[in-house]
């Protein structure tokens, strides 16, 4: 018999705010709730960004306002919905308008007065300089120097992206301020808030969950597609010594692309289960999932941590892929809208799926998704968001370009229906079943994938399955696009609101709609309307992916012919105050109270700590040893 993997907990950081408590997906589909749920959602935001302080049952702002919350709301309501989602990349990452061309336009103090005169290229002092003078400033963009007294300002050599947008993390929001962050690049910063969001939100201590589990039925499954390439990483690595500057001990290690999943281990689960890393670009997320998935389907885990955190928003990765001609820039942006009196085009509508388009919108994010097996989850009372029973996953075969689309997506798409189908039935993947495309906005994506999605739609008799695509809001967050894809699906089920591609006036001519309904407004459908949801990863290389979600009111139909009825009221009773917990976190976090795990040097174990038999091997601080009767599956051959 099989375990069903259930979610029970998740949580993260993207551009739309925190997803914990389906509050990223609330601010996509806001305007359609109730006004005491838009108001915990710009709450949150205030808190997340730092531009409102909870104290004493009123709303401080910066200017030392203190008000209530629906005065907060009419004061900052719209700025605060101005700091999210697709919009034009702020300073506080970089300066668009100003990217430093090369390794002369860089000043460090030390090497100022030596370089100053040939590392300023638009203005030089003069070769016979003044012996009266002094470096007052540096900047990514300037240095200011005091000369016989006069204040000089020299510009570096800088250009302005053609690539102006991004999905970045709300305005405001540091990671970095919430622990000691110690120079960890951003992507790392992110995993700490976004792991511990996911454990927080499940509304179950870790420490519970943990006695229940023996330490090697614990999994880690994490990645992110690029590695930490912003300059506290492999960026400043590769970058250090052409800026004159110093290569770290921590640049080399923090770089790697396993990092997330090591970082939770280390300093937020203290977990010694199975860990690993699976890259497959755009479907990096699914194919750690699916690791996950497989392992407590079997019955090897029994609870699973699955993650990513991609923070690529830097100029050298957006250089990267506009050279591709895979980013909408901005001159291209205006041409599709025919604007001619204008510098810029309306950068929340950068990203444009199934529609005309000009390329995809990089975002970043942090998603962690915590699963269960099905009866440790009714015996611990968890709030069951969902369930993924299948993940499927194929290459694309012999190819020309590395970049090209090919032929596996057509079998992870066909084999997901056909596996959901099994399970609800023939109406319910054609008649109460979404895709969550993969939905990148190129003009290639918008071909290839929609032939995908409506060949495998009509092979199995359906007419409109609606398709929507998250990225239109989010970006594309590269390696952890499944896990936005996934959490913001989730929301469906606790609002009954279908997300539209809102950005997208009109589908493109050479889409393919046959079997399909691309939904491009918000639609109320009802919160138990679709059983089951289907997440589709096209991604580059020739990485595949497709995850079968199934609906929380659907898992527990399936349960209820698992367990008994005593057994599910037992579980009803526990469940009651899971979810009371799990909202005090919520609330919490909305006023600025809760904050991040992290266990720095927490109960660090040596080998002498360990109680070791040959039948087990016993840990400090874990309720139940990791058993060493390890079967040999291959006994017929002895």
């Amino acid at each position: 018999m099989a375990r069903l993997p259930v979610i029970v907990g998740f949580g993260g950081i993207n551009s739309a705010g925190r997803t914990s408590s389906h509050q990223a997906y609330r601010r996509i589909v806001l305007d359609l709730l109730p006004s005491s749920t838009q108001q915990d959602v710009l709450l949150d935001l205030a808190t997340l960004t730092n531009s409102a302080e909870h104290k004493n049952g009123l709303w401080h702002t910066d200017s030392g306002e203190a008000l209530d919350a629906a005065s907060l709301i009419d004061s900052i309501g719209e700025s605060l919905l101005a700091r999210t989602l697709i919009r034009r990349i702020h300073p506080s990452l970089f300066d668009v308008d100003h990217v430093a061309l090369h390794k002369s336009s860089v000043l460090s103090a030390s090497d100022a007065e030596e370089k100053l005169s040939f590392t300023i290229k638009t203005r030089s002092l003069p070769n016979d300089r003044p012996t009266n003078w002094q470096v007052t400033e540096l900047s990514d963009t300037h240095c200011k120097v005091v000369v016989d007294g006069n204040l000089e300002t020299f510009i570096k050599d800088t250009k302005p992206l053609s690539v102006k947008a991004a999905g970045q993390l709300p305005t405001g929001f540091d990671p970095s301020k919430l622990y000691q962050s110690r120079n960890h690049p951003r992507g790392l910063q992110m995993t700490v808030y976004g792991a511990s969001d996911a454990i927080q939100s499940s509304g179950i201590d870790w420490e519970t969950i943990r006695s229940k589990v023996a330490p090697d039925q614990m999994a880690v499954y994490a990645a992110n597609s690029i590695g930490q390439m912003d300059d506290l990483g492999f960026g400043g690595m590769l970058k250090s010594a052409l800026m004159g500057k110093r290569t770290t001990s921590k640049h080399l290690p923090l770089g790697y692309a396993q990092m997330p999943a090591d970082f939770v281990n280390a300093y937020i689960l203290g977990s010694v289960g199975s860990v690993g890393t699976s890259i497959g670009a755009c479907a990096t997320y699914f194919f750690n999932l699916e690791k996950a998935i497989d392992g407590i389907k079997c019955g090897k885990f029994r609870v699973a941590m699955v993650g990513g955190s991609d923070a690529p928003i830097t100029p050298e990765i957006i250089e990267g892929f506009r050279t591709m001609g895979a980013l909408a820039e901005d001159t291209a942006l205006l041409a599709l809208d025919q604007i001619n009196n204008q510098n810029e085009p309306d950068h929340t509508r950068s990203c444009r799926p199934f529609a005309q388009n000009c390329g995809f919108t990089i975002g970043e994010s942090s998603q962690w998704t915590l699963l269960m097996d099905d009866e440790l989850a009714i015996e611990l009372g968890a709030e069951i968001f969902g369930a993924v029973p299948a993940v499927f996953s194929h290459a694309d075969g012999h190819k020309k370009s590395i970049s090209a689309p090919g032929i596996g997506n057509y079998l992870t798409m066909s084999k997901a229906m056909a596996y959901l189908q099994n399970i609800i039935g023939k109406e319910g993947l054609t008649q109460r079943t979404f895709i969550q495309a993969h939905g990148t906005s190129t003009p290639q994506n918008r071909v290839t994938e929609s032939h995908v999605l409506s060949k495998a739609a009509t092979s199995f008799g359906a007419t409109d399955i609606p398709v929507v695509a998250m990225k239109a809001f989010l970006g594309h967050s590269q390696g952890t696009a499944g896990g936005d894809q996934l959490h913001l699906s989730l929301g469906v089920w606790k609002d009954g609101i279908l997300p539209g591609i809102t950005t997208s006036y009109a589908l493109a001519d050479d889409v393919y709609q046959e079997g399909l309904k691309f939904q491009l407004k918000h639609e109320a459908y009802g919160k138990e309307h679709f059983d089951a949801a289907l997440l589709n990863s096209k991604g580059f290389g020739g990485n595949n992916a497709t995850t079968v979600l199934l609906a929380p009111h659907q898992v527990m139909k399936m349960l209820s012919k698992r367990y008994s009825e005593e057994q599910l009221a037992s579980y009803k009773k526990r469940n009651a105050q899971v979810v009371a917990s799990a909202e005090a976190y919520n609330q919490a976090t909305i006023r600025g109270e809760s904050q991040p795990i992290y266990k720095f040097g927490f109960n660090v174990l040596g080998g002498e700590e360990l109680s070791i038999t040959d039948q087990e091997i016993r840990l400090p601080g874990y309720d139940m040893p990791v058993s060493l009767n390890i079967e040999n599956e291959f006994s017929d051959l002895k």
